[in-house]
């Protein structure tokens, strides 16, 4: 198998990590998150007309790249190792995914707005009774004539904030976890009814609580098949899972560098603590895990387009590894700096949050241990 970049590939890497190299240093990232709007718009629309970025896992009949899942594991790691905030995971990833994969009639309209930068997208599944089950839902979506009216609530919306439309799953038949009966909505965040609490996350980047109130929805808000739209959600999140599994390889490398570096400059009796053989050999197992994450993200991202259970399993294998690197490196990454590796004006302490974020994002460990173990016994995921 070919595990080489093309050309187009190599010089999208180069461009994103130039322009962060110039435009996103540490001092400016932690200005921005600690401002009011928790982000820059600025940089948004840099993305979408100076790069190009936006359009990267598009085809070019949409006005993309002509890239696809391998377009955005470049564009997430790279995004990793500078810790950008900025919604390319929820608009991009998995709007655009849901977009690409419903054949949902305003497809081009929204892919459109996605690339030049005026639509951004939050994906409003997480409920707090859930946890990691995609179909258990108490937000509701009834029939009103030939559209809907939305009711309940939706936790921990990343990038609710600088939303401009909400992905909205919901229940419109069935039982409350049933298989059967999950819906997808495009919902304006605009929209009467839409309420949301926004606060900061600890990783820096921004969430909301979104209240749905009797909200009408027109026939087109639905993306898929009314009551089939569980596999949609699957395939979509299985990319998202993949695509961060990308940005913590980033983080990861990160990680890993910056507590080389450290570690040399960083006296002990009279000499380098990197000159000590036990932290030489933390140091590499540090470096072991990181290049084991970095192979299973490759693995998992191929195999996105393969058939559901093949898919899923390479992902789930995937975040299992990268769960165990986030906890692994970054523990290690700290205790190497010492206290003050946790401390808000270095660094180490703001990655070593985003990876702890990571371990839980979409799965814990464990969760995608036991849907690993359970594909591979042919049960239900």
């Amino acid at each position: 198998m070919d595990f080489n970049f093309t050309d187009e590939q190599s010089m999208l890497r180069d461009t994103v990590a130039s322009y962060l190299s110039d435009n996103y240093g540490f001092d400016a990232r932690r200005a921005a998150i600690k401002s009011e709007a928790g982000w820059r718009p600025e940089v948004w629309k840099a993305f979408a007309e100076e790069l190009g970025i936006l359009g990267a896992p598009f085809s070019e009949d949409h006005g993309g790249l002509g890239g696809g899942a391998v377009e955005n594991m470049i564009v997430m790691e790279e995004f990793g190792k500078a810790l950008v905030v900025e919604p390319y995971m929820g608009t991009v990833v998995i709007g655009g995914g849901f977009m690409k994969h419903s054949g949902h009639a305003g497809a081009a309209d929204v892919i459109g707005k996605i690339i030049a930068g005026e639509a951004t997208i939050a994906f409003a599944y997480a409920e707090p009774q859930a946890r990691y089950a995609w179909q258990d839902l108490k937000t509701t979506a009834k029939k009103d004539g030939s559209g809907y009216v939305l009711n309940g609530q939706k936790a921990v919306v990343i990038g609710a904030p600088w939303a401009t439309h909400l992905i909205v799953t919901a229940r419109t038949g069935g039982g409350q976890r049933d298989a059967q009966g999950v819906s997808v909505f495009l919902v304006e965040k605009s929209a009467k009814g839409v309420t949301t609490r926004d606060y900061p996350t600890v990783d820096g980047q921004r969430a909301s609580e979104v209240t749905f109130e009797n909200v009408s929805l027109p026939a087109e808000a639905l993306i898929g098949t009314e009551g089939q739209g569980l596999p949609l959600v699957e395939q979509v999140m299985d990319e998202a899972v993949a695509a961060t599994c990308a940005e913590a390889c980033g983080v990861l490398r990160r990680l890993q560098e910056g507590t080389v570096e450290y570690t040399r400059t960083r006296k002990q009796f009279g000499q380098p603590i990197s000159a000590f053989q036990v932290l030489q050999h933390r140091m590499v197992d540090m470096f072991i895990q990181l290049e084991q994450s970095i192979s299973m993200t490759y693995m998992a991202t191929i195999r996105l387009s393969e058939e559901a259970e093949a898919r899923a399993k390479a992902v789930s294998a995937a975040k299992v590894q990268i769960g165990k690197a986030c906890k692994f490196v970054g523990q290690n990454a700290i205790q190497l700096h010492g206290g003050m590796g946790m401390t808000d004006e270095m660094a180490i302490g703001h990655y070593f949050k985003r990876a702890t974020m990571i371990e839980s994002a979409f799965g814990s460990t464990d969760h995608h241990l036991a849907r690993y173990e359970g594909l591979s016994l042919g049960k239900a995921a």
